[in-house]
């Protein structure tokens, strides 16, 4: 199904661009979302007519998200968790957690946007988490996991 992206989806393409996707995804994610509309001869018209308005939206969304970026950026929080003798924890530090300490803290970062590609943190510790606020926007915060 060719769909034309209204936004930039990582590993699909950029603002503007006409993608041959799988209906499933198409249907029940893209168009749904806002992220893409179907490749009919009206809606390539309707696209070309918004094209700068989308671009500057799109922009805009790019520079907030820097900006974002740059205020969280090397930010750290500290966590407290039972743990072992060891320094393994009882149970694991995860996303949520990490998420509600620095809301606890003043900054506003969701869940989503805070990567831990390994799973979960499950010792005592510093670590460099990755978080991406946008798909080009990509920085590190600091996490110390500390025994109740």
């Amino acid at each position: 199904m060719q769909v034309i992206l209204l936004e930039r989806i990582v590993n699909l393409g950029n603002l503007g661009d006409m993608v041959t996707v799988k209906p499933g995804y198409a249907r029940n994610y893209l168009v749904p979302q806002g992220l893409a509309t179907v490749a009919t001869e009206t809606n390539i018209q309707a696209f070309e007519g918004r094209r700068l308005e989308l671009e500057k939206a799109s922009a805009d969304k790019l520079q907030a998200a820097q900006a974002r970026a740059t205020e969280l950026e090397g930010k750290s929080v500290e966590i407290a968790s039972r743990a072992s003798d060891e320094g393994k924890l009882f149970g694991s530090v995860g996303v949520i957690e990490i998420a509600d300490a620095f809301t606890a803290k003043g900054y506003e970062i969701t869940k989503s946007e805070i990567q831990l590609p390994e799973g979960p943190i499950k010792a005592i510790g510093d670590y460099e988490v990755a978080a991406s606020v946008h798909s080009e926007v990509n920085f590190t915060i600091n996490v110390k996991v500390v025994a109740e």
